[in-house]
């Protein structure tokens, strides 16, 4: 008998509905649907809840080998949605370009390091720092609740955006020869693609 098969069976054996076991269980009703239909399997957790709730042993709902695929895939999750986070923070941690002193502005002779308040030779008096920052920062924020919701289409579509900021940001900042800026921003660049090579190699699992 399937996993799918024993779970119905428990299920009416107690006499409950789809989603009298959903609140049960903490979950939707949805989610119990795709589990008794086959399409689909609980994580570790929402087994442990079943196994508890019907006094069943985890090994007597699933066999061995799919329960490792379980955890496998529930792993590759836990990574993907980790490094989501990581990219999101990184570009939060662009709000910190306004703040930091990293631009240069001569006064009297003499360069002196200032932030972005101060920065009056900027291009645009600043207006284009603002801008890419800003966006950086949204874009952050955009990719952190897209992961937090696990929406998988959109997170691609920010974390490209976030990329795509990144390299118009080091380009403009090296052009126009604030290098400590540049620097910073290349770094932060560096960490989202070694992160976003790390979600994808765990897509591929």
């Amino acid at each position: 008998m399937e996993f799918h098969e024993k779970l119905q069976k428990l299920r009416k054996d107690r006499g409950l509905t789809q989603e009298e076991l959903a609140a049960a269980l903490f979950v939707s009703r949805t989610a119990v649907s795709k589990w008794e239909s086959g399409r689909g399997y609980p994580g570790i957790d929402s087994l442990k809840e079943i196994s508890k709730f019907f006094s069943v042993s985890i090994d007597e709902l699933l066999s061995g080998e799919k329960l490792i695929s379980i955890a496998e895939n529930e792993n590759r999750k836990n990574i993907q949605r980790t490094c989501g986070l990581m990219i999101g923070t990184a570009d939060l941690l662009s709000l910190l370009m306004i703040f930091l002193p990293l631009y240069p502005m001569a006064v009297g002779g003499y360069v002196y390091s200032v932030n972005l308040f101060g920065h009056s030779e900027a291009v645009f008096g600043g207006t284009v720092h603002w801008v890419l920052f800003l966006l950086l920062a949204a874009a952050g924020a955009v990719k952190i609740i897209l992961t937090l919701l696990k929406s998988e289409k959109g997170q691609k579509a920010a974390t490209y955006c976030s990329l795509t900021l990144s390299i118009l940001a080091v380009l403009f900042l090296a052009m126009t020869r604030e290098a400590y800026a540049a620097a910073l921003v290349f770094i932060l660049l560096l960490v989202k693609a070694v992160l976003l090579f790390k979600y994808i190699k765990a897509e591929r699992r």
